[in-house]
């Protein structure tokens, strides 16, 4: 415990979600509401925005109307707001947070306090220093609720912003529009600058708590907690606060050097998954192959106890060298006939009812498209699932296009269809007049979902598959016609519940990209997952496997991955004409991220590192892989 202290340097929490975490510090942020209430004392927060507090204030909200919390002695000031943003904008932190806590809540409207983004140039030093002489009057912040950037910011005091920074206009870095452009319909439309609290004034706060979950996080979060105090990462200026603290999912906390290297922190359980971390991470560090690894490497980097349990490398070396090659088959859907002992998958049945779910229209090929290709050849009924429409990756321009093809082609053919011209011609009108970042109307995002069924559709084609075997599930928590979706529902689990019921698999595939910076791969991994635990004590779900690949935005880490299908350079050539099929997210996306690489040079370039790290332990040369781990439920 004390080498941990060493290594982190602001205390931290890890949880095993955010559902758990969230309730943990709704609780604590309940409690002193109620102590002070008791004590006839305001309560003062300092509250955030963005995804990593929604579930914070989504208990908050339980706990007033199930177990009459008031907050009728709440203060609340917020970190933060673009400029200029009007207070009803979808994209505005006003509209979030009354949408997302005060709206349900009984906090006086003149008790919560946001900057104001509508303020002229000239105005906004005074507001600034109005806002500070504010929280001072009331004695401070008795908690304060933050998030992290990828880039390590805090509100918006973005690298380079000092300790004693005061509330002020920023203009905002680059990563941070990055990751604001799916909000705002596309980089261009992102504000330049907002207006944000300093850093002065929250670490004069009593207590901070930070918030951070998913793999996008991961290393922000392990530069602020282990790194030196730097204003490169603002996030960092926490270690030197006496009460602040970091409240972390598992996958936010995958870089700190308790989870990546435990044995560097303490002594470990030296199971099977422990040592294949161990010694993989030992090889790729000293860029030696797993077989040649020795004693002295084992010794010199921190594994003697690993060793001790051994006796030599060369026995640690075979098991290890053997548990990966174990993992790589040809056969996804197991190999007839063969004997199964040291094979990722089954060999019975033989031809296997396969479902392969994908969260948005394309993510079956950028993910799996080999394994896809392959399962098919090998003669499984395969099926896929696509969980939402994707519409709101359509830019503009291309849904006009297609609406004006529709009226044309009505037009042309002389197809009396009223009601098909009098949808398109209103799509048209509202998309050639569309103001900035509004909300598209429901033709338009009928319109975007029909364009990427038709491109899914065109893939399954290319694949093979029969076209009654692509499934359109539509999931009623995507379609809100913003970034921002809807919680999960019981209707989205009821949905998948029943295409599984319906086709009774022996293999589910699901997406377990977490990194997914957008969060809709982890609410359709979460509809899976309860639909699977619903299920499981069903005859069928007995003999069902799960697995789990990631997306376009990270890999498994290889001492994960339990099943690797190689792919030949053709293969992966053909994977790169079905991820052509959907021509909407080629030349230059509405999500583009900040990785300017298009979707198939992600894929291909991901799949080739997987084989590279293979090769560089010392197994086969592939020419690409798509990894996968399994789920046992």
């Amino acid at each position: 415990m004390e080498q941990e202290i060493s290594f982190e340097r602001i205390p931290t929490h890890i949880f095993s979600d955010s559902d758990s975490a969230s309730k943990s510090v709704a609780k604590e942020i309940a409690d002193l509401i109620r102590k002070n209430n008791q004590n006839s004392k305001p309560t003062i927060l300092g509250l955030a925005t963005g995804s990593s507090p929604k579930k914070v204030y989504q208990e908050l909200i339980r706990i007033h109307r199930e177990e009459s919390l008031t907050f009728k002695d709440v203060i609340t000031f917020n970190l933060d707001e673009y400029h200029p943003m009007e207070p009803d904008s979808i994209q505005s932190y006003v509209r979030f947070m009354k949408e997302q806590l005060f709206d349900h809540i009984d906090i006086p409207v003149t008790n919560y306090h946001l900057p104001d983004g509508t303020l002229s140039l000239e105005k906004i030093p005074e507001f600034c220093r109005d806002y500070e002489a504010k929280i001072e009057r009331l004695g401070g912040f008795d908690y304060y609720l933050l998030g992290i950037g990828r880039n390590g910011h805090i509100g918006f005091n973005e690298p380079g912003s000092t300790i004693n920074s005061k509330t002020r206009l920023m203009t905002l870095d680059i990563a941070t529009k990055i990751d604001a452009s799916p909000d705002f319909g596309g980089l261009q439309k992102v504000p330049k600058k907002a207006i944000t609290l300093g850093i002065d004034s929250i670490m004069k706060s009593k207590k901070i708590v930070l918030l951070a979950w998913g793999e996008h996080k991961a290393d922000s979060v392990a530069k602020a907690v282990e790194g030196s105090v730097t204003s490169d990462i603002p996030a960092s200026y926490l270690q030197l606060h006496p009460n602040a603290s970091f409240i972390l999912d598992e996958t936010a906390a995958s870089m700190l050097t308790r989870i990546k290297t435990p044995w560097v922190v303490d002594s470990v359980k030296w199971d099977r998954n422990m040592i294949k971390k161990a010694v993989t991470h030992l090889s790729l560090t000293l860029q030696k192959p797993v077989l040649k690894l020795t004693s002295k490497d084992y010794n010199e980097q921190g594994l003697s106890e690993l060793l001790s349990l051994y006796g030599q490398a060369y026995e640690i070396n075979i098991e290890v060298f053997n548990y990966l090659q174990h993992t790589i088959t040809g056969w996804p859907g197991g190999k007839p006939n063969a004997d199964d002992t040291h094979r990722p998958e089954r060999a019975f049945p033989a031809k296997k009812k396969v479902l392969i779910f994908s969260p948005h229209p394309d993510d079956d090929i950028i993910s799996m498209g080999g394994t896809f290709q392959r399962l098919h050849d090998q003669g499984h009924e395969v099926h896929v699932a696509y969980q939402t429409t994707g519409n709101i990756a359509v830019a503009d321009d291309e849904a006009l296009r297609f609406a004006e093809f529709v009226v044309d082609f009505n037009e042309k053919f002389e197809s009396p269809n009223a009601k098909a011209n009098r949808i398109y011609k209103e799509a048209i009108k509202f998309l050639r007049n569309k103001p900035d970042s509004e909300i598209d109307i429901t033709a338009v995002r009928e319109i975007k979902g029909l364009i990427r069924k038709g491109e899914a559709k065109n893939t399954c084609r290319f694949v093979g598959i029969k076209k009654e075997h692509a499934h359109f599930l539509e999931l009623p928590f995507y379609e809100t016609g913003t970034i921002r979706k809807k919680p999960i529902g019981e209707k989205d689990i009821q949905i998948v519940m029943d295409l599984i019921e319906e086709i009774q698999p022996h293999q589910i595939y699901a997406a377990g990209d977490l990194a997914d910076p957008h969060g809709t791969h982890k609410v359709c991994l979460d509809a899976i997952m309860e639909a699977v635990t619903r299920l499981k004590h069903r005859e069928y779900m007995k003999n069902c496997w799960v697995w789990l690949y990631k997306g376009a935005w990270a890999e498994w880490d290889i001492d994960q991955i339990e099943m690797a299908v190689p792919m030949s350079p053709d293969q992966v050539f053909k994977k790169r004409m079905g991820i052509f099929k959907h021509q909407s997210q080629k030349d230059g996306v509405v999500f583009q991220g900040d990785d300017s690489r298009e979707f198939w040079q992600r894929a291909e370039e991901r799949n080739r590192a997987t084989a590279s790290i293979y090769n560089a332990l010392g197994l086969a040369e592939y020419e690409a892989m798509e990894a996968f781990v399994r789920w046992k439920f």
